[in-house]
């Protein structure tokens, strides 16, 4: 069979077009993983709109936007009117482009050097950016983040400012992940953590307390998914495994290898997810701990056809494929609480 277009014939089809498609393909998806902050990207951007875009890595906001909306789903206040979707897209614009930005970027300033070596691309090592104008990025940030959050508070009418307070709380933690002399990513457990916490307790409790109200339960339940989400943020360790040994960093790959470290991220996504299933499940929610439990197992699958077969080349394959159930779990999972009346 001919793999030639049905307008084209052997006689006037261009021989260069074939090989300039794939190019042109590839040049516009590296154009796109730089874009949103992603592995592979390639250096040479000059709009600078485009460069502190890519300091705040667009990708990573997703895990944030969506633990708000678990958030607002489990605190059984959230009615589909106007307002209420204004109000939880602020929280969303708080959660996602403003503090995960700041913790982004933040993150990028202090690790120039690692990124050096292991993402030379980026904005800082590449000098696409200069280091005043990266500071200036921090802190509208970080203030326009905090200043969400008390508009937030303000709204819901909050004597204590529950909102801001996670949020402020949260930006510390952002800066000792990243800053000396705590840097806590320079260990693999507190860092990960630190990491998972961030990416679903934090955005869970400002929508949680945004539409109800953040009860020391909710509050110990989702930190509790977010050693699952420990194993997640284990997942990104593994592109930066030479960076991190010659700079002295602790990731779990450069502290147990590879190969053990893959299985420690797996087990600890599974194990605790099935927990959450186990809770709902001592809570009458049987037929949402069914799904959940229905949404980890495409997840193992993937684990065992990507992940664990080569970590290191195989890393983004497995988080396109099994994070989309892992995000969707915790949406079943706070159906359930909001279903459940869990204060």
């Amino acid at each position: 069979m001919s793999d030639l277009n049905p307008s084209q014939s052997p006689v006037n089809a261009d021989p260069g077009a074939a090989v300039a498609g794939p190019e042109a393909q590839g040049d516009r998806s590296a154009k796109a993983r730089q874009l949103l902050g992603m592995k592979g990207a390639q250096s040479g951007e000059t709009s600078i709109w485009k460069i502190r875009l890519q300091l705040m890595k667009p990708i990573t906001w997703i895990p944030l936007i969506w633990g708000v909306v678990c958030g607002a789903a489990s605190s059984g206040g959230f009615r589909w009117s106007v307002e209420h979707v204004l109000v939880a897209a602020a929280c969303m614009l708080m959660s996602g482009p403003l503090l995960a930005g700041y913790t982004q970027t933040i993150n990028d300033f202090y690790d120039r050097d690692i990124d050096a070596i292991n993402e030379p691309y980026r904005p800082i090592p590449s000098g696409a950016i200069s280091i005043p104008q990266v500071v200036t990025q921090i802190i509208v940030l970080l203030v326009a983040g905090i200043g969400v959050a008390f508009l937030l508070d303000q709204w819901a009418g909050h004597t204590f400012p529950t909102i801001t307070v996670a949020a402020i709380g949260g930006s510390f933690l952002s800066y000792i992940y990243s800053a000396p002399p705590l840097k806590l990513k320079k260990n693999g457990w507190l860092g990960n953590y630190a990491l998972g916490a961030s990416y679903i307790a934090l955005p869970w409790w400002a929508g949680q307390a945004l539409f109800g109200d953040l009860t020391p339960t909710i509050m110990a339940l989702t930190l509790f998914y977010s050693l699952a989400g420990l194993g997640i943020a284990v997942v990104n360790d593994f592109k930066s495994v030479e960076g991190d040994r010659q700079l002295g960093l602790k990731s779990l790959p450069v502290m147990f290898g590879v190969k053990t470290a893959a299985w420690i991220c797996v087990l600890m996504i599974d194990i605790f997810q099935a927990g959450v299933a186990a809770y709902l499940i001592h809570i009458h929610q049987n037929l949402y701990a069914t799904l959940l439990i229905l949404l980890i197992i495409p997840q193992i699958t993937f684990q065992d056809m990507y992940f664990l077969r080569n970590p290191l080349e195989n890393d983004v394959k497995y988080q396109a494929s099994a994070q989309p159930f892992l995000v969707l779990g915790m949406l079943v999972a706070a159906l359930a609480l909001g279903h459940a009346s869990i204060r």
